[in-house]
């Protein structure tokens, strides 16, 4: 499992350290079973498993083949529900009208029949698979191979134990947030390289619970314990629970000896600070629970960390300092806010919004300096994103979204005051300098594939699902081909589970112009290929879109009509495909596939992607939004003006890309645009994937890497 993940995070294989020998024809093989699902090994790697024994050769082999068929979907079986799709599907009413007119023939419709009408859901044979995926594949042509086929480059590694230090390193001393996924491997990474080398230093506050999580397990001293909330992340983490403190932790017994290593920790910080006793009232709730579990009043020796649980429970008051930046909100005094809040940069700029739009215009410049004043003490990360966020404030947008942890998003009208030009290009000029005088010195001229300039900074690994060619929220990809096809994939756990895959189309302004769901099989040339209700061996539907449909944004999204959530499954995906409109083959071919990204958010309703045709031809902007919805019978007629509105306050947004920071490294360094040409001095190369022949020397930074971009 180790070397798989590292394949999928990295695109490196782990070098093995079987036994030397001749493994060419396994080489071949592999190098066959690879070019069948869009990968390619590179010369390096070909080498390193022909100079292996046949044994270790093709473990290793099987190793790679596997990881990369999971990672772009191709490890369960996508069987469509019209065997000849996307060919010979029928009408919607004419299909339904067949399945009643078979149960009526076959004396199989009472069950469809109740008070209420007629369920067609419920019509035999409707919702479930009517051939097996071996009738699947005999009924279709072997893929027409085209020159837009996907083809994505693994490289050779250094041994599994270099290469998971090497990823530790990475995810636990990253400066931007982690994704639900990368937490978990970075907790199996922690117990693995608790005796190796460890991060200078664990920005990250969730990152610390982790791996404070493995060491208290393990009895090692706990690190970077500056916070009360961070022993409460702590214990979250060994309870199996949700270190962002978002949703409700059940917490579990506590031995003896991590109660004491808790409120040992919790009466050091309070000790040093008493001040931090101001962030216990927010997280009332779990503190008080948590105290349940901690028995504190057994422990006299530690009267700092008994004073936290006073607090939680009400019985002394500790005022936060973004409370004592309300009462001077309250009392009109916009200028001791900024004072008050300047003891903590990162509160400070996050504020920095309301306090311009509070001040009046004497206390503007008091705010602007404070606001200055703590631009060098704050992470890059707060600096980037309070960066876009002022980019975006010259006029009211179209609509204010709220996007969670979970990436359920909310919608609302944008009643805050456009900011002053002058001011929004005051305050981008102070960013810029800050943030391109952070910016690491690459020692080597940069060369940039243009395709990367278009995405999104990751300053959260919250804003992305897990996945293959998955990018950040608001990122941007051109589309080629001619033929875009859709896919999700469900499995359930327990529940008969149905999902509906469903597109919405939209013009220039953002109304509805059509649909293709269950309830209709065909506009425009999109063609659908069935319904199905239920996953018990896991189910796929499909959705065909030719790029010549009318319309300016085509919006895939996920509908559960019944059953399990996207958190409760035992599986789910949705990807795209793209092809030529003479590409003949199965509904579903790995070398077809463009991105594929898991669907594990909160809500009812998943919205991925959307895709957009512009001036410069379609682009794939990525979305990874949830609608709450309802708990049953969700349909994309229902939520067309909700999606609508997401689509359009996420599109109309300016998102800070990897251009913003190219153009800042400008100025420090030479900057050459990746042409296909090899350069003949090591380079950094930053770009999506690195080309192969680079010089020796030269350092790439692709999607996997892109966070080290972020400066700390």
């Amino acid at each position: 499992m180790l070397e798989k993940t590292i394949i999928q995070k990295t695109l490196r294989v782990p070098a093995s350290a079987g036994t030397a020998g001749d493994g060419s024809a396994v080489a071949r093989q592999l190098d066959a079973a690879l070019l069948d699902v869009g990968f390619s090994a590179s010369r390096e790697l070909l080498e390193h498993v022909g100079g292996l024994a046949p044994e270790p050769a093709m473990d290793l082999a099987a190793t790679v083949v596997s990881a990369v068929r999971e990672l772009v979907g191709d490890l369960v079986r996508h069987n469509a529900y019209f065997i000849g799709f996307p060919h010979d599907v029928p009408d919607t009413v004419e299909f339904w009208l067949e399945r009643l007119q078979a149960a009526v023939l076959t004396g199989g419709g009472d069950a469809a029949v109740g008070m209420g009408g007629l369920n067609l859901l419920a019509l035999p044979g409707y919702g479930s698979y009517q051939h097996t995926y071996a009738d699947l594949l005999a009924a279709h042509d072997e893929l027409i191979a085209s020159a837009g086929d996907r083809l994505t480059v693994l490289r050779l590694g250094d041994t599994a134990e270099v290469e998971a230090q090497r990823l530790y390193l990475a995810l636990a001393g990253g400066v931007t947030p982690l994704g639900e996924a990368d937490l978990a491997i970075l907790s199996e990474l922690a117990l693995l390289c608790a005796d190796g080398e460890q991060p200078d230093a664990i920005p990250v506050r969730e990152n610390r619970a982790v791996l404070n999580g493995v060491r208290l397990v393990l009895g090692r001293p706990l690190v970077a314990v500056d916070t009360t909330t961070d022993v409460l992340r702590l214990a979250c983490q060994v309870s199996g629970g949700d270190v962002s403190l978002a949703a409700r932790t059940r917490f579990r017994a506590f031995r003896r000896v991590e109660r004491r290593v808790l409120l040992e920790a919790l009466d050091r910080v309070v000790g040093a600070n008493p001040a931090k006793l101001g962030d216990v009232a927010r997280f009332a709730e779990p503190w008080k629970r948590l105290g349940e579990r901690l028995h504190p009043h057994e422990y006299a020796q530690w009267p700092h960390a008994q004073a936290v649980f006073a607090v939680a429970r009400g019985e002394r008051k500790a005022h936060s300092l973004a409370g004592r930046a309300e009462q001077a909100f309250q009392a009109g005094s916009v200028g001791r806010a900024a004072s008050v809040l300047s003891a903590a940069p990162g509160q400070l700029l996050r504020a920095a919004d309301r306090l311009l739009r509070s001040a009046a215009d004497e206390e503007r410049a008091v705010v602007v300096d404070a606001v200055g004043r703590a631009l060098g003490s704050a992470s890059g990360r707060v600096l980037l994103s309070l960066r876009e966020h002022v980019a975006n404030r010259l006029t009211p947008a179209s609509a204010r979204m709220y996007v969670g942890r979970s990436r359920r998003s909310w919608i609302g009208r944008d009643e805050r005051s456009p900011l002053p030009a002058d001011l929004v290009a005051e305050l981008s000029a102070l960013l810029d300098t800050e943030i391109g005088a952070r910016l690491p010195d690459p020692g080597r001229p940069l060369l940039v594939d243009p395709d990367v300039l278009d995405v999104a900074l990751p300053l959260s690994g919250k804003a992305a699902e897990g996945g293959f060619a998955v990018l950040p929220r608001g990122s941007r990809a051109p589309v080629t081909g001619e033929l875009l096809r859709f896919f999700t994939y469900w499995r359930q756990t327990r529940n008969r589970t149905d999902y509906d895959l469903s597109v919405l189309l939209l013009d220039e302004r953002f109304h509805s112009t059509g649909q293709v769901s269950f309830t209709n099989y065909h506009h425009d040339g999109a063609v659908h290929s069935g319904d199905l209700t239920e996953a018990k061996n896991g189910a796929t539907e499909f959705i065909d879109v030719p790029l010549t449909i009318a319309g300016r944004y085509v919006v895939p999204q996920v509908n559960i009509y019944a059953g399990e959530s996207f958190d409760e499954v035992a599986e789910s995906m949705f990807g795209y495909q793209t092809r030529t409109l003479d590409q003949r083959g199965a509904p579903f071919d790995a070398r077809t596939v463009r991105a594929r990204s898991q669907m594990r958010g909160g809500g009812r309703v998943a919205l991925p992607m959307v895709f957009a045709n512009g001036e410069r031809g379609w682009e794939a902007i990525w979305l990874h939004l949830y609608l709450t919805g309802h708990p049953s019978f969700n349909q994309v007629e229902e939520n067309q003006f909700n999606t609508a509105d997401r689509v359009r306050a996420l599109v109309e947004r300016r998102y800070l890309t990897v251009s913003y920071l190219v153009d800042l490294w400008r100025a420090r360094t030479e900057v050459t645009t990746w042409n296909g040409r090899l350069p003949d001095e090591p380079v950094t190369f930053i770009g999506l994937e690195a080309p192969e022949g680079l010089p020796a020397g030269s350092d790439t930074i692709t999607l996997d890497r892109l966070t080290e971009l972020i400066p700390g």
